[in-house]
C-alpha cells in the first residue's frame, strides 16, 4: 500500500491507497434489477422506474442534484469557415441560457465533413484547454474560461494563450483530437471548453476548501442562484459539466446538418465522468463512451483499489456533494456502486475505455461493466461478451451494445481510443 496525506475539511488524515489485489475485501453489489425495497424488476416499465430510483440516489448521495433543462437555450453562429484543407466546415456557435442573452455563455465549435450533404452523426465532448487547441485556425476564438495553470499547455495566470492553437492536434500529444480522421469516418465533432462551464481548481490553486468551492461554483452556476450550504446534495462541477453536454444535445437536435438520432457522447478522465453522467441521465444519447474515468466514474468503489472515495472527496471537493463524504473509508455502507450508474445507460450502447494503471483500477471498471450487463440482456439487447478480463488492446470484450477495452502508455484520449470508439459507434448505427 502507498500512504498519502489527504486533506479533508479542517483535518489531515493518513489514507492508505491499496494497490494489492489480495487486500481487496469481499463486497456485495446491489442488483440493478431489484428495487431498493427488494422487489424485482419484471418488465421494461419497471426498469424505467428503477432507473429513476437509481439516478435519484446518485443525485442525493454523490453528484448532487442535476439541474432542470433551461426553459430557453439561445444559440448564434458567430463565425463560419472552411478548415482541414477544405475537408471540413467550421462553425463557432455561442450558447446563452436566457432569452435576452445575458449571464453565462458557452462557445461551442462544430466541425462537419464538407463532402457529405445530408445530416451526419456527431461526437460531442468537452475539452480541457479550449476549442483553439483542437485546430490551428486563427479564426477560432481563444477561450476566456478559467483554467488550471499548465506551462506545457500554455495556460498562464489561469488563462490560455495564442500559443495553444492546434496544441492537441499533434500526434505526439498524450491527448489528441484527430479531427480529420473523425470527419473521414463520416462524423461531425461538437465541442466546448469545460473551463467556461465550471472552473476546475486543483489543490495548488486553492489549498483552502472554501476557496476551491468559491472558484468552482461560478460560470454556469450563476444560472442557479445562491447555494444553500445547509444542503448536502448541492449541484457539483461534474453535474454541471454533464448538464452542459445535455444542452449541447439540445443544440444538435435543432441543427439540420446533424443527425440527433446518431450521437456519441464521450470525454476523458474527469470529462469522461461528465460524459457518463450525461449519458446516464439523458436518454437522447444513443452511444455513451466514457474514457479513463478513474474513481468516481466507472470503477467499483467497494473494491477500494487505487483511487478511493477518501482521495476523491479530499482532492476534488467540488466534484462530489457533501453527502458523499460519509462513505470515505466506509465503502461497505454504500447502498449503491458505479455499476448502477452504468446500467442507467441501458438499453442504449455503452463502451467503457480504460487505462492500465493501478490508480485507475481498470479491473474494477471491467467488473463494474460486467455487473451492469444483465440490464441490457433483460431489455433484449446483447450484454458484455462472456470473456475474462481482457489484456491491453484486446477487443474481445467489446460487444454490439456493451463493451470494455483498455490500454497502457499515457493517460489521455489517444488515436486508438478514438478508433475503438468509431468502430463501436459504426456498428451501433449500422454504418
Amino acid at each position: 500500500m502507498v500512504l498519502l496525506l489527504m486533506w479533508l475539511p479542517s483535518v489531515a488524515v493518513a489514507q492508505e491507497v491499496n494497490y494489492d489485489e489480495s487486500k481487496v475485501e469481499p463486497y456485495t453489489l446491489e442488483d440493478p434489477l431489484r428495487f431498493a425495497d427488494g422487489k424485482r424488476v419484471k418488465n421494461a416499465a419497471d426498469w424505467k422506474r428503477r432507473r429513476a430510483e437509481i439516478l435519484q440516489l446518485f443525485q442525493q448521495e454523490m453528484y448532487g442534484q442535476m439541474p432542470a433543462p433551461c426553459k430557453e437555450v439561445v444559440t448564434e453562429v458567430i463565425e463560419e469557415g472552411v478548415t482541414l484543407a477544405g475537408f471540413g466546415i467550421r462553425r463557432q456557435v455561442r450558447m446563452w441560457f436566457r432569452a435576452d442573452k445575458t449571464g453565462p455563455k458557452v462557445d461551442w465549435m462544430i466541425i462537419s465533413p464538407r463532402h457529405i450533404k445530408k445530416p451526419v452523426p456527431a461526437v460531442i465532448f468537452l475539452n480541457y484547454v479550449g476549442n483553439q487547441s483542437l485546430l490551428p485556425d486563427k479564426e477560432i476564438l481563444v477561450t476566456d474560461g478559467w483554467l488550471r495553470d499548465d506551462e506545457e499547455n500554455f495556460v498562464k495566470g489561469h488563462r490560455t494563450t495564442e500559443e495553444s492553437r492546434g496544441l492537441l492536434a499533434g500526434p505526439n500529444s498524450d491527448t489528441v483530437y484527430p479531427l480529420g480522421m473523425i470527419l473521414a469516418r463520416g462524423y461531425a465533432v461538437v465541442t466546448a471548453c469545460y473551463g467556461e462551464i465550471s472552473p476546475d481548481p486543483n489543490r495548488d490553486d486553492a489549498p483552502d476548501r472554501n476557496l476551491q468551492d468559491d472558484i468552482a461554483y461560478t460560470g454556469i452556476f450563476d444560472l442557479w442562484g445562491p447555494r444553500d450550504d445547509s444542503r448536502k446534495d448541492n449541484t457539483t462541477a461534474l453535474a454541471a459539466w454533464g448538464w452542459t453536454l445535455m444542452r449541447g444535445m439540445d443544440m444538435i437536435e435543432r441543427d439540420p446538418t446533424l443527425d440527433a438520432r446518431r450521437v456519441v457522447v464521450t470525454g476523458c478522465s474527469r470529462l469522461g465522468k461528465a460524459a457518463l453522467l450525461a449519458g446516464a441521465f439523458d436518454e437522447r444519447f444513443p452511444v455513451v463512451v466514457p474514457v479513463q474515468t478513474g474513481g468516481g466514474g466507472a470503477p467499483l468503489a467497494k473494491r477500494n483499489f487505487g483511487e478511493s472515495i477518501s482521495t476523491e472527496v479530499a482532492m476534488f471537493t467540488h466534484w462530489y456533494c457533501r453527502a458523499y463524504d460519509k462513505y470515505a473509508g466506509k465503502e461497505d455502507t454504500m447502498p449503491f456502486d458505479q455499476h448502477l450508474l452504468l446500467a442507467c445507460v441501458a438499453p442504449r450502447a455503452l463502451l467503457v475505455e480504460g487505462f492500465d494503471k493501478d490508480w485507475f483500477d481498470t479491473k474494477g471498471e471491467f467488473l463494474s461493466v460486467r455487473a451492469a450487463s444483465p440490464v441490457w440482456k433483460f431489455l433484449g439487447k446483447g450484454g458484455l461478451p462472456d470473456v475474462e478480463w481482457p489484456d491491453d488492446y484486446d477487443t474481445k470484450a467489446i460487444g454490439k451494445d456493451v463493451g470494455y477495452v483498455r490500454r497502457d502508455q499515457e493517460h489521455g484520449i489517444s488515436a486508438i481510443d478514438w478508433t475503438w470508439m468509431m468502430d463501436f459507434a459504426d456498428k451501433v448505427f449500422g454504418k
